[in-house]
């Protein structure tokens, strides 16, 4: 039983050879035992360091885990996926995306977050954008001639974080970059956006009937379209502090 966990450890850590010689030596039960730990700590420390640099590279703008995340029953969970399923990043594996829908400062941003920390935390590359950031971005690497390959290290995560769509209108050029990203990562990797406005209101954020239709179908088509209702976090910590 020690043989066959430390065979397939030796595995997942791509140390054949390692395997090779502790077959070859022979050793005791105890040998295999220290050596099992040695290695079971190795790969602890591997897949921390893993995620401290996706982490890092991520660009999150807040840290709170899932476990940290405050619920609330102004949350509409839609009945496609389970809270549990969502914790699990079901939706990553099955390359589905989250769109959450809601009032300022009801918990989006914070909750999609976690979810991307999580991610991490499992090894997967997130990638984190306020959407006029990533439009930003990706215009000014279409006017310095680098716009492949900004798009390519988009395109290489797990996941990426579209925040704070609806906030401030796009242009026709922004609108028609981000039209094609969102496109490129249809039923091939995951999208979180979050967003203040209603599917239906979405034209005021990209300014072409054809285009908006084309991608809220594409975004919406293996979607799990979550509401947030009730009174702005900020603004109610806000009162608080002043009646105090």
């Amino acid at each position: 039983m020690m043989e066959s966990e430390l065979k397939q450890l030796c595995k997942r850590m791509r140390l054949a050879h390692v395997y090779d010689y502790v077959i070859q030596e022979n050793g005791s039960e105890d040998f295999y035992n220290e050596l099992l730990q040695c290695l079971t700590y190795e790969q602890r420390e591997r897949e921390i360091a893993k995620a401290n640099r996706l982490l890092k590279k991520a660009g999150f703008r807040t840290h709170k885990r899932l476990d940290e995340y405050e619920w609330h029953n102004q949350i509409g969970i839609p009945t496609s996926i389970s809270r549990e399923e969502l914790e699990a990043l079901d939706f990553i594996h099955h390359r589905e995306n989250l769109v959450f829908v809601g009032t300022p400062g009801t918990g989006k941003t914070t909750l999609a977050t976690a979810l991307g920390i999580e991610a991490c935390m499992n090894g997967k590359d997130v990638q984190f954008y306020r959407v006029m950031d990533l439009v930003d971005k990706l215009q000014k690497a279409s006017q310095k001639g680098t716009l492949a390959r900004a798009r390519k290290s988009i395109l290489s995560c797990d996941l990426l974080i579209l925040d704070e769509l609806g906030y401030l209108p796009i242009d026709k050029e922004g609108a028609e970059l981000l039209f094609h990203l969102i496109s490129d990562f249809y039923e091939e990797r995951s999208l979180i956006v979050t967003t203040n406005l209603e599917f239906s209101s979405w034209n005021k954020i990209f300014q072409d009937p054809r285009l908006t239709g084309a991608l809220v179908d594409r975004l919406i088509h293996h979607a799990h379209i979550f509401s947030f209702a009730g009174t702005s976090y900020r603004y109610t910590n806000a009162l608080s502090q002043l009646k105090n």
